[in-house]
């Protein structure tokens, strides 16, 4: 039944996609078949009125009517601009958290309970929402300790959005599910990974103490960045439905009138934006993955503060290593290098040749730095990556879904401030910085001291990596004697399983198809 009620909410998902027009919007003309008829049936369906909106406005009205777990599926199909185009990707990547407010006394209740304890206890003035997005909304506060007032922010959690969400989720995984087992040409896109991978980033999302301790963590690892800070945590006002926060006094980055207002210098404020996201991503391995301009705001010195830190992005050391060698061998044109990271990081599997995965990744360098700077795009880069990768069988790497999509939006926000905006210009000072102390002797020197530390750990877990050796030597002594066999109950329950998998996927197909049908009987 779960599968089938997730079908049926995923019919309608695809019907109100149609209606608003954002399927008609999508790049049809190059697609052939049945994906073709369904374009142009799509857009026989699409309201009339729909189609005089700008894609991005038909994409707001859409998640609107939706609910607030298709804002973050819309935010991570930003990072697939091979599957929905890159002009659909550059809408999606600036869709930000628009949503209706909802009462106060819901707030309150949530507060209260998340923190055993009365409001007034904990706020001298607790006031109306000033911002809701789709998984809280924010209240302006009041609270005093040890006879000092200071105004924060409070965020509280939007009542029933779990069980909306993990709802939603259901129907994610089927139609990943379904994609994997019918399109066998999207597989190396896993499909399912990275569905995954957004319910593993939803599901932190939701618990505020992580968001807490991810702003916590944030603030101490950029306490010495010039220009960039998150606001401090109010950790006694803060549990799993509420989080107590300093309130920013700023302008919004997505006011660019109140920014040249202010005086700032917006070619400054972009510039600092991509250095700080890149100091973050490289140095620390730990950066904020939903930086739209919404979330971003800028003090009257010119700081830059991110707030809204429930989705957070991690690379490890060998990661961040490979992300730093494939942007300075774009940097500076070194593309045999780009083509080696790739194959040194497992990106591209090993039976083709690096010299021809260097020409196709020079195809893709060589007319971006002959362009001029208002045209030299991160988003486009993706976009030829991923049509490169294709033909060299490159699969998606779930881990660096949130910094495509990061990477996408930050680029975009410097875009709006600045439209000459040259990324990789801005960049180079960060990236070569960062090659220059962890690729040098000085790096040299950090990973013999990372390896001296691993052969210890190593040599402490030796008796017990002998003692599991011999075990497993002696199963395989058994294994090649007796053969490897299944006792009854575990074959009966493979096959159970297997018959239930298919069941699921045809009982979900056949109930798509009838309520599609019965749909289009009911509009003619």
């Amino acid at each position: 039944m779960s599968t089938v009620s997730a079908g049926f909410r995923l019919v309608r998902a695809g019907w109100v996609l149609v209606r608003e027009g954002v399927v008609a919007a999508l790049p049809g003309e190059e697609l052939s078949g049945l994906p073709k008829f369904g374009w142009r049936l799509a857009r026989l369906f699409t309201r009339r009125r729909a189609l005089a909106y700008e894609r991005s406005d038909r994409l707001a009205k859409a998640v609107v009517r939706l609910g607030p777990s298709y804002v973050k599926l819309g935010q991570f199909l930003a990072t697939r601009p091979d599957v929905v185009g890159n002009d659909m990707a550059l809408d999606l990547a600036m869709l930000q958290d628009k949503m209706h407010t909802f009462p106060t006394a819901e707030a309150v209740a949530a507060i209260e309970a998340s923190l055993g304890r009365k409001l007034g206890d904990l706020y001298k003035q607790f006031g109306d929402p000033v911002a809701a997005a789709s998984i809280a909304q924010v209240h302006a506060a009041e609270t005093v300790d040890g006879g000092v007032a200071r105004k924060v922010a409070v965020k509280v959690i939007r009542p029933g959005v779990r069980r909306r969400f993990f709802q939603d989720l259901e129907s994610y995984f089927l139609a990943a599910r379904l994609q994997e087992k019918y399109i066998r040409s999207s597989r190396r896109l896993r499909p399912v990974e990275v569905t995954e991978t957004l319910a593993q980033t939803t599901r932190i999302e939701m618990d505020l103490r992580l968001e807490a301790a991810a702003l916590s963590e944030l603030g101490q690892s950029t306490r010495e960045d010039p220009g960039f800070r998150v606001p401090s945590v109010d950790w006694e006002r803060t549990g799993r439905d509420v989080l107590t926060m300093e309130w920013v006094d700023g302008v919004k980055m997505n006011d660019l009138a109140g920014l040249e207002a202010a005086g700032h210098d917006l070619k400054a404020i972009a510039a600092n934006l991509i250095q700080s996201f890149l100091r973050h991503t490289l140095r620390d391995g730990f950066f904020h993955a939903d930086m739209h301009p919404g979330n971003l705001f800028v003090e009257a010195n010119g700081t830059i503060v991110a707030v809204d830190l429930g989705i957070a992005g991690r690379l490890g050391k060998k990661e961040r290593r490979f992300l730093a060698e494939i942007l300075y061998g774009f940097i500076t044109r070194d593309y045999l290098r780009v083509a080696e990271v790739h194959f040194e990081a497992g990106y591209v599997p090993r039976q083709h040749n690096v010299s021809a995965f260097a020409q196709a990744i020079r195809a893709i360098g060589e007319p971006i730095h002959g362009q001029p700077a208002e045209t030299i795009s991160m988003a486009k880069l993706l976009t030829l990556l991923f049509e490169v990768t294709e033909l060299f069988d490159m699969a998606t790497r779930p881990e660096l879904i949130l910094l495509q999509k990061t990477m996408v939006v930050v680029e975009g926000v410097a875009r709006t401030l600045d439209p000459a905006f040259n990324m990789w210009r801005t960049a180079e000072p960060v990236v070569s910085g960062w090659i220059a102390g962890n690729l040098g002797p000085r790096g040299l020197l950090t990973d013999a001291r990372d390896g001296g530390k691993a052969m210890l750990a190593l040599i402490r877990q030796a008796p017990e990596l002998a003692a599991r050796t011999e075990r497993l030597s002696r199963e395989i002594d058994l294994m090649a004697e007796h053969g490897l066999r299944f006792d009854e109950a575990t074959a009966r329950a493979i096959g159970k399983a297997e018959a239930r998998y298919s069941r699921s996927g045809r009982v979900a197909l056949w109930v798509i198809a009838l309520t599609l049908v019965y749909i289009a009987w009911k509009l003619l």
